[in-house]
């Protein structure tokens, strides 16, 4: 898709605004199963209630959601965990926490459920009768479960109509990307470096390695990821931020590379941090997900993309930008990686950013749609 096409949709948004600013009064149940939701939805939840929403918050523990939720003070009621890589056992734990969710949401009875992709959401909603919202940010997930899907879809405007399976009246759209909702509050820490134990003088790369639970992934991203870290592993003055995704990868790069961990060229934080002041304290970022690729993206860290299933709308997008670095095999790594110290004097930008607050409007707008209806 050329530039200008992608750009073109990008214009301002008009399907909602002031028409959404009354106080909402009813109860919205969101669904945080994944550890970048959490820092998604905080501001949407804040300003949830500041409209006279009432929010009820469920947490799956997978990718340290729980210690996120911790982390960002949020109350919710914990519900459910992953169940590995297996297809079989995936299916059966989706069963597992949507059926333990039921008995908790029908005794809440939420007006309206939201997530950013949460498939026991969407089959307790609709097994509840309860109107659901899926926000998405890639259009090659799946959006639902056979023949359940939600009702609404929330997408960046640069996804278009013809890429969701969603009948267009029931698509809504956001301007910017999803890490455009919770950047603009972004405050540095300068103490990052100096509690992982780097000092100004080492070029900090962060990285996270490719998901490879989930169901898009592919194993020309394991490849390119192991390929990555040896090439890092030779240049001088390079120290490597590795953030596996749960206890098994935190085994498996402590078993393929005990000489880097110990010698410190490898660093493995032994707590939960926070992302986004990792992101601005490196120098560069290389990553097998979409999160961490856009966060960087959003704060001008150069970002390069260790992803190889199907590219999406939004990093075309930001790759025609120029924001982001797609990586096809070692050999290109190694050609384009800079490896060079940035400046990180001040802040990010903090530029008006309109993603949240459509965000905001489109769910008041369904609640009115759905309350309507019941009339």
């Amino acid at each position: 898709m050329a530039s200008s096409q992608i750009l073109q949709s990008e214009k301002p948004l008009v399907s909602a605004g002031a028409r959404a600013e009354e106080a909402l009064g009813k109860k919205i149940w969101i669904d945080l199963d994944n550890s970048p939701h959490i820092p998604f939805f905080a501001p949407i939840i804040k300003e949830l209630e500041a409209r006279g929403g009432s929010v009820m918050l469920t947490a799956r523990d997978a990718y340290q959601v729980t210690e996120l939720v911790d982390l960002f003070g949020l109350q919710c009621h914990r519900v459910g965990r992953h169940w590995g890589k297996n297809k079989i056992m995936k299916v059966f734990g989706l069963l597992n926490r949507t059926f333990k969710l039921l008995p908790l949401v029908f005794r809440e009875k939420p007006d309206l459920a939201v997530s950013h992709g949460s498939r026991a959401q969407i089959l307790a909603a609709y097994l509840l009768g309860i109107p659901c919202i899926v926000i998405i940010d890639y259009e090659h997930a799946h959006q639902g479960l056979l023949w359940v899907n939600a009702g609404w879809v929330i997408c960046p405007s640069v996804i278009p109509d013809e890429a969701l399976k969603q009948d267009k009246q029931h698509i809504l759209r956001y301007r910017g990307i999803k890490e455009d909702v919770y950047v603009p509050s972004f405050k540095s820490d300068p103490a990052t470096r100096s509690k992982l134990g780097l000092s100004e003088q080492d070029l900090v790369v962060t990285i996270r390695p490719p998901a490879t639970e989930a169901h898009y992934h592919r194993p020309e991203s394991d490849v390119l990821f192991a390929g990555v870290i040896e090439h890092l592993a030779e240049q001088p003055g390079v120290k490597m931020v590795v953030l596996p995704r749960n206890a098994r990868q935190d085994a498996e790069l402590r078993e393929q590379w005990p000489q880097l961990i110990a010698s410190g060229k490898i660093i493995i934080p032994k707590q939960v941090l926070d992302g986004m002041n990792l992101i601005w304290h490196s120098d560069l970022v290389v990553s097998g997900g979409g999160t961490m690729n856009r966060e960087a993206a959003a704060l001008g860290v150069p970002v390069y993309s260790i992803f190889k299933g199907k590219i999406g709308f939004v990093d075309q997008y930001l790759s025609e930008q120029g924001r982001l670095v797609l990586l096809d095999d070692v050999a290109d790594a190694k050609r384009k990686l800079k490896l060079a110290h940035r400046s990180r004097t001040g802040e990010p930008e903090d530029q008006h950013r309109s993603a949240m607050r459509d965000i905001v409007d489109e769910v008041s707008l369904v609640l009115k749609s759905e309350a309507a209806t019941k009339r």
